[in-house]
């Protein structure tokens, strides 16, 4: 079983802070205009800079009514204000980790330390999960057949081969695959675990007994997906699940929408559902980053594909105001929300925060 320590997250933060500083300043230098920039700063249209603010507190109040709608069918006791902070720090800890593989371990620890059972924490971080795939796989074909985002055919992006609604169908199939293969390793435990023990016996032969554990451990998740899909296999699981799925709007809609509100902010029209669905795309495409919540990718894919709206010299404007919304403002909270958890352990138990052995407040990975 991983095991999540203050010191990996506060080592992520830390990489996380230096590569966006770097990559603001890298902007900087692209926009080539730092006047133009600070004068931007102060005359944006400070009304859709509110909404951007309340847009970013869905990360804590649309993942956590989601996740209390999941907590509640496995767990009747479970309390929204508990559910709402695993919302948010799940969040927080996807930002600080690579490949967001910190987010479901603090949504778990987070829900047990408002009381809800480890068992019951795992099935509901694993539902969530499982609501977002769902999510992404309905809306973006939806989107797709109701004709949404055709005037991106018009921004080529390999000559004429490649545009931009190509790449949202890429990335609309890279969800239906993620999908599809959950949908089956869940459905058939079985051939998963048969996979999972042959790629373990192999990994032995190789002497790469890391991975070898962590095939095991992957193998074991599969058991645990299964028995939690069962649990949600009634009729009123289904209908907690189809919340779910629907609330997933609300708990991605930060990611979704904010690139559409820095651009009304910085007084720029341009058609909302091609903007959504950009987003869709850089979302999908930074899943499995490997810096800490997509730092440096995010900024430079996130200015590269919205340059089709983004002037040149407003792009670090652009870039500074939507990490604002989609990563500081929820990483600024969710850290000192962690530390101060840390800071009261350690007022209790001595416990040094830097992480190590006796670190009580180290997470146990069990959710996706």
């Amino acid at each position: 079983m991983a095991v999540l320590t203050p010191r990996l997250f506060r080592r992520g933060l830390e990489v996380f802070a230096a590569i966006s500083v770097i990559v603001l300043a890298g902007l900087l230098l692209y926009g080539n205009n730092l006047q133009l920039f600070l004068r931007t700063l102060v005359t944006l249209d400070f009304r859709w800079l509110v909404v951007g603010i309340g847009l970013a507190s869905l990360d804590w109040f649309g993942g956590g009514l989601r996740l209390f709608v999941a907590a509640r069918h496995v767990y009747p006791s479970q309390s929204l204000p508990g559910a709402i902070l695993a919302g948010g720090m799940n969040t927080w800890g996807a930002m600080l980790t690579p490949s967001q593989t910190g987010g479901g371990p603090i949504m778990i620890y987070t829900l047990k330390r408002f009381g809800t059972p480890l068992p019951e924490a795992m099935v509901s971080s694993l539902m969530t999960f499982v609501a977002t795939v769902i999510f992404f796989a309905l809306a973006g074909p939806l989107a797709v057949i109701l004709g949404a985002g055709r005037s991106l055919s018009e921004y080529g992006v390999i000559g004429r081969t490649i545009d931009l609604f190509d790449l949202f169908r890429l990335s609309l199939g890279g969800f239906l695959a993620v999908g599809l293969g959950i949908g089956l390793l869940i459905a058939f435990p079985g051939i998963a675990r048969h996979l999972a023990a042959t790629l373990k016996r192999i990994a032995e032969r190789r002497g790469r007994m890391v991975l070898a554990a962590r095939i095991g451990v992957a193998g074991e998740g599969v058991d645990r997906a299964h028995s939690a899909i069962r649990q949600f296999a009634t009729p009123s699981g289904l209908v907690a699940s189809a919340l779910c799925v629907l609330l997933s709007a609300a708990a991605h809609a930060n990611k979704l929408v904010a690139g559409w509100v820095v651009l009304k902010m910085l007084r720029i029209e341009v058609n909302f559902v091609d903007v959504v669905l950009l987003q869709t795309l850089i979302t999908f495409l930074l899943y499995f980053a490997p810096t800490p919540g997509g730092s440096g990718l995010a900024e430079l894919l996130s200015a590269a594909v919205m340059s089709v709206y983004v002037p040149r010299e407003l792009t670090p404007s652009y870039i500074l105001l939507w990490s604002i919304l989609v990563r500081y403002l929820t990483v600024g909270v969710g850290s000192v929300i962690f530390w101060r958890w840390l800071k009261l352990a350690e007022d209790r138990n001595g416990i040094d925060s830097q992480g190590g052995p006796g670190d009580s407040v180290a997470v146990a990975s069990g959710g996706p």
